[in-house]
């Protein structure tokens, strides 16, 4: 089905810069996101070799939470197809995932809840393609050492590209530190860094939680492009 060159890269361990955590109760959750796991399929199959589909998305809950925020939960089933070069083979891996929004308004949530759910179903999917797209997560008895790692050539300059763009040397994430407020973020896959005297959120499609974010004392700054917080303004 797949070449030599795909079937060595799919065999590679997994890179730990890949690798994100947040907190979830007391425990803490390795993860890779999602703009990771699609940029690694295009990048091993091929653009235009693998697609997905969304076989099934409905609402598991709905219910509004102390903070007057509407918090709905979803059910997504996605199936992923992936082609040989020639496209004369394919396989299929079917999963489901779940998401939930937390938003003031309704259609802010909805939006949020079934996005996850589609991300988390397409994360299963591809999971079951091995280590590189975080399979090897699941034994909790392996070790992911950066410096016994070398990220395949045909992994490393999107990776690196991201890494460069994305890269605040002075940030400390703090999200282990912070306090328990905040894991109504954690659980929306976000991160808290501290940056000087401020601390900073930092994830995907941001713009989509930001009543998550408001609820918690965040600010938009319009200059720089981010939410913010003063370190002193934490809830112990």
């Amino acid at each position: 089905m797949f070449n030599d060159k795909q079937n060595q890269v799919l065999a590679y361990e997994l890179d730990s810069n890949r690798i994100k955590s947040r907190q979830k109760g007391n425990f803490t959750l390795s993860y890779l996101e999602g703009f990771d796991i699609i940029e690694t399929a295009n990048k091993i199959f091929g653009y235009g070799n693998w697609d997905y589909s969304i076989t099934k998305l409905e609402v598991v809950s709905q219910e509004v939470n102390q903070n007057q925020n509407n918090v709905i939960c979803y059910k997504a089933i996605v199936k992923v197809v992936v082609h040989d070069m020639q496209h004369s083979k394919l396989v299929s891996r079917e999963d489901v995932g779940y998401g939930t929004g937390i938003a003031k308004t309704l259609a802010d949530a909805h939006e949020g809840g079934g996005k996850e759910s589609v991300t988390d179903a397409l994360k299963r999917c591809f999971k079951l393609f091995g280590s590189q797209y975080g399979l090897s997560l699941y034994d909790k008895s392996k070790q992911h050492k950066q410096q016994n790692y070398q990220q395949p050539e045909q992994l490393q300059q999107p990776q690196q590209q991201y890494q460069q763009k994305n890269q605040q040397p002075t940030n400390q994430q703090v999200q282990n530190n912070a306090p328990l407020d905040y894991s109504s973020l954690y659980n929306l896959g976000l991160t808290i860094t501290e940056q000087g005297s401020n601390l900073i959120i930092v994830g995907d499609d941001i713009y989509n939680k930001r009543d998550s974010i408001k609820a918690c004392g965040f600010k938009f700054s319009s200059s720089s492009k981010l939410w913010w917080k003063p370190v002193d303004q934490q809830v112990a």
